[in-house]
């Protein structure tokens, strides 16, 4: 009886694991990560090793000192650090990205109990926490063979006109990953195709911000579509607000908590102090998701209701 294992229901041996789904994670990243060396140089390379570095190196001695069995070898902690790397400017001094790194991994996830147990996504919490405390994190990198000048978003809340092209390929300044469009498009089609994640949650934030943009921007299909592809949209529709943990599992759920995650962040960009309202919005709908939740959860036919 000693060898005998017993688990929750069902009972059903799969081949799909924790490191496996991180895994594919990690290689839809790889693109918009390629992307930002080329766009950006070695200091770009710089950022995203010391995330992942310092993300590992803590999840690592958090585990020793709090004597839990060692996590590193499911991948997330290197997820957590390409995808906190990805939201930095390409100039962000390393110190500060081990910050960041080890308040994602430590204070967002271990401590709450390890993956599967955060209450928010750990790269986004990081992020924001970085740009209240860094304020140099505003000032963003900019291609090496461009001349310094204001960021798309900022071009489009003054009522300038940006290139459509150099936004899909990311000839423009900003975080590492927020630059080229194409290639968090195809990171995010790969994620499709493998069923990591299911087109509810990027389709309705994208859509819902073009429409909402194209309302509120003059009726201009062209600044809705410059909205859309500039800042870290796509990265945070694709890759952040898709966290298992955080994010709704019906597909209703995911669907308002996709037009939730728009909505604030078109505020944010229309009415706030801050151009991008991505992160904020992301860290909000975190928090709400539990609602989210209970409301789209599917009532059981014949069943007793139980609050």
């Amino acid at each position: 009886m000693d060898k005998l294992h017993i688990s929750v229901s069902p009972h059903i041996r799969s081949k799909i694991s924790t490191s496996s789904i991180m895994l594919d994670v990690a290689i839809s990243l790889l693109p918009a990560a390629i992307a930002g060396c080329i766009i950006f140089g070695l200091s770009a390379l710089a950022v995203i090793l010391a995330c992942i570095a310092s993300a590992v190196l803590a999840e690592f001695v958090f585990n020793v000192i709090t004597k839990r069995t060692q996590t590193i070898f499911d991948l997330s902690a290197i997820v957590t650090g390409i995808l906190l790397a990805l939201n930095l400017p390409a100039n962000t001094p390393l110190w500060q990205c081990v910050v960041g790194s080890v308040f994602a991994i430590i204070i967002v996830k271990c401590i709450f109990g390890g993956i599967g147990c955060n209450l928010v996504n750990p790269a986004m919490t990081a992020r924001v926490f970085m740009i209240i405390a860094f304020a140099n994190l505003s000032t963003p990198a900019y291609p090496l063979d461009a001349v310094s000048s204001a960021t798309p978003l900022a071009e489009l809340a003054n009522g300038e006109s940006v290139n459509i092209l150099d936004l899909f390929l990311g000839n423009i300044g900003g975080a590492i990953g927020e630059t080229s469009a194409l290639a968090l498009l195809i990171g995010g089609i790969y994620l499709l195709c493998r069923r990591v994640i299911t087109w509810h949650i990027p389709v309705s934030i994208i859509a819902s911000v073009f429409v909402f943009s194209f309302l509120l921007d003059g009726f201009s299909f062209t600044n809705a579509l410059a909205w859309i592809l500039s800042g870290g949209l796509f990265l945070g529709a694709f890759f952040m607000a898709t966290d298992y943990v955080t994010s709704p599992a019906t597909s209703k759920g995911k669907i308002i908590y996709g037009i939730g995650i728009a909505v604030i962040t078109v505020l944010i960009r229309f009415y706030g102090n801050y151009p991008e309202g991505v992160s904020f919005a992301i860290l909000m709908l975190n928090i709400l998701n539990p609602y989210i939740e209970k409301a789209s959860k599917r009532k059981l036919f014949g069943g007793k209701k139980y609050d």
